[in-house]
């Protein structure tokens, strides 16, 4: 592994700008590149002083085109150790299947976010190797933006849909915190889905990936003129959502400057560009999505209390899967259900063993890092069913011993813990309680499929809902 003030990056590349943008974007994280534009030369710098120096390759896909899996297979088997990034403008989940097979250790969709390519760069790049392979992958299936596809049945995540579920129908300002890839992206859509905004489009906007100059730019707008390069009028993301909703993502991460402005217009109701006289009225919904809890930054002195007394009229909680690890079992299943519709792929079980592992990792990345995980399992998967052994990662970091759990009798079955911590069963009414919760996670909350799944009448379900307290909603 080279020093990390002296990473050297091989870009092969035909384009002249983005070449430029990419090393520019490298260089700022201290790495050096190397520009080559065409397979054959590529081939030959590994060979070179140069080459051996090498910590990493970005392959934009449409230098070898068609070949561009056969190249990736090429340098792998030249230098198995060295990570290999393709760069594309495809979506096609087929091609990210063929460029994992062939050796890929991560795939880049254009226009990549600066933040997406060096978070790629420093993944595949550091030395906790099995960390690595945990890291979520850009690949993303298409998914229903409705409530549907919010799968879990934890008392605590359940409650946090039934608020937003709630608060879709109304037009205040909402608050997502929740650890990154707990499904926060996923729950806006979601609300937008179902709010009376829905006909007209969700914007998300990245905090955290813009500077702060072209953040309030970008939110407010600015006339011609009001700043060096302001050569045209812009109108700002608040203005072009006029009626409908603005998603703030990593609001956390908002410049002081833009939060004392945006409580300004969400406030007034209005907006006011940079170097204008004057404002436009705006009937905006702001969601707001954090990684970190507000009243933390609040307290010290990070953020504005009155930005985030706004913005928390509604405030919904997401729990982190390793506090809810009873969904993890519906999760997989449910994962496993859509990654064996992409092409190239096919429906796969899961073994109890592997299922007992997946729910002894504690997942930083939570439901999105679970998803890709599968995701790069079901690629390489031979049989009909994941095995433990389909997760070697997890096991480097856990160890063997955490593929079973033969003789603990806390095993979870189907994300249902049938015994206490001190070894003896659990009361039944509360297994049936857990019971009912997950069969109306599993099945979305649709009461008639979840009795006849149960083998009892609706009016049956709905009075043990009663009598175990229970809310139907929930």
């Amino acid at each position: 592994m080279a020093d990390l003030d002296h990473r050297l990056l091989m870009l092969i590349d035909d384009e002249p700008a983005q070449s430029r943008l990419i090393s520019a974007l490298a260089s700022r994280e201290g790495w050096r590149t190397v520009v080559v534009r065409d397979a054959e030369t590529a081939i030959a710098t590994l060979g070179t002083r140069q080459g051996m120096q090498l910590s990493a390759i970005i392959l934009d896909q449409w230098v070898p085109g068609d070949d561009a899996c056969t190249l990736i297979a090429e340098l792998k088997s030249r230098r198995p150790a060295l990570p290999i990034l393709m760069l594309t403008a495809s979506t096609s989940p087929l091609l990210a299947v063929e460029a994992m097979r062939a050796g890929a250790t991560d795939y880049l969709v254009k226009p990549v976010a600066p933040d997406r390519l060096m978070h790629a760069l420093r993944s595949a790049t550091t030395r906790e190797a099995p960390r690595d392979e945990l890291a979520p992958l850009t690949e993303k299936m298409p998914s229903n933006p409705d409530f549907e596809s919010m799968i879990g049945a934890s008392p605590n995540f359940r409650k946090a849909l039934a608020v937003a579920a709630k608060a879709a129908r109304g037009h205040g300002p909402v608050l997502i915190e929740g650890e990154s890839g707990s499904g926060k992206e996923l729950l806006i859509r979601a609300m937008h889905a179902a709010s009376p905004r829905a006909k007209l489009p969700l914007r998300m906007v990245s905090v955290a990936g813009i500077p702060a100059n072209s953040l309030e730019s970008l939110l407010f707008g600015h006339e011609k003129g009001a700043f060096p390069g302001a050569f045209d009028r812009q109108v700002g993301a608040l203005q072009h959502c006029d009626g409908a909703t603005i998603a703030l993502d990593e609001v956390d991460r908002l410049p002081e400057s833009v939060q004392t402005r945006l409580l300004e217009s969400i406030r007034r109701s209005d907006v006011r560009p940079i170097g204008a006289r004057h404002s436009f009225r705006i009937d905006v919904r702001v969601i707001a999505a954090s990684n970190i809890p507000l009243q933390d930054l609040v307290a010290q002195g990070l953020f504005l209390p009155e930005l985030a007394e706004v913005l928390s009229a509604t405030r919904i909680v997401l729990p982190a899967l390793r506090d809810r690890t009873g969904d993890i079992p519906g999760l997989t299943r449910y994962f496993l259900a859509r990654i064996g519709e992409q092409p190239g792929l096919r429906k796969l079980g899961i073994t109890d063993g592997a299922l007992s592992l997946l729910s002894a990792y504690d997942w930083p990345g939570n439901v999105r890092q679970l998803q890709a995980v599968l995701f790069r399992a079901a690629v390489f998967c031979d049989g009909d069913a994941l095995t433990s052994e389909d997760f070697p990662q997890l096991l480097n970091i856990l160890g063997t011993g955490s593929s079973t759990v033969a003789g603990n009798p806390m095993q979870e079955s189907s994300g249902v813990m049938l015994y206490t911590p001190d070894g003896n069963l659990r009361p039944l009414e509360e297994i049936e309680a857990d019971v009912i919760r997950l069969a109306i996670g599993l099945y979305r909350g649709r009461m008639t499929e979840v009795a006849r799944r149960l083998g009892i009448g609706r009016s049956t379900l709905y009075r043990k809902l009663s009598e175990l307290g229970i809310d139907n909603a929930a």
